[in-house]
């Protein structure tokens, strides 16, 4: 998920700079300590996670190595999400992603992985409550609530994303900037191959 240089963010960079000027303590500016190989505390992101066996745990391992894990939510506390309530043993645990959302304001985006057809139902709850989303594939089952969706992300100014590795990794990304950007020229063919034959591709 792209970090989206939100309000909270801004009312963090607001505090930061009035508390220096009254106690006369110089703080280090993000940029600065950044180049340092550091993210400050205070410009790292609260990410709940909805969803945590499988690929739930997958995400969240992905954004822990920059970003805050606050809040864990599954309906099914066995294995393997016991696991990950060890990984992350600060989280607060939810059973109820409305529950989480509600009682824990601090949080700034979530990594909905959970079964296929609550995929819409839980990313419109938390961009109501202007959450940033990250959910995984499929995001909706109909066009209906992929638009209602996308209806929803810009009325509450909220940064979301589809999990799709095929889309979302590094290499497939570079590949379609050098070719917007005319890099290899007028694209005439393209050629594609797979070791797993029998994936159903």
């Amino acid at each position: 998920m792209k970090k989206d240089k939100s309000d909270k963010l801004g009312r963090r960079e607001f505090i930061r700079t009035s508390a220096a000027a009254f106690t006369g303590i110089t703080i280090l500016p993000g940029h600065v300590i950044s180049g340092f190989g550091h993210i400050p505390p205070s410009d790292k992101l609260n990410i709940a996670g909805i969803g945590i066996g499988g690929m739930g745990r997958v995400n969240l391992a992905n954004v822990a190595k920059t970003e805050n894990i606050v809040a864990l939510c599954d309906v099914d506390w066995r294995e393997p999400v016991t696991e990950v309530f060890k990984l992350y043993p600060k989280a607060k645990r939810y059973k109820d992603y409305r529950v989480m959302l509600d009682k824990q304001k601090e949080i700034d985006a979530v990594i909905v992985a959970t079964p296929d057809h609550t995929h819409a139902v839980i990313s419109m709850e938390a961009m109501k409550r202007n959450k940033h989303v990250f959910t995984q594939k499929p995001l909706t089952h109909t066009v209906y609530e992929a638009r209602a969706l996308a209806k929803a992300a810009k009325e509450y100014k909220v940064a979301t994303q589809m999990g799709n590795q095929g889309q979302a990794s590094d290499s497939p990304r570079r590949l379609r900037e050098m070719i917007w950007d005319g890099v290899i020229g007028h694209v005439r063919e393209v050629h594609v191959w797979t070791d797993r034959p029998n994936n159903g591709l």
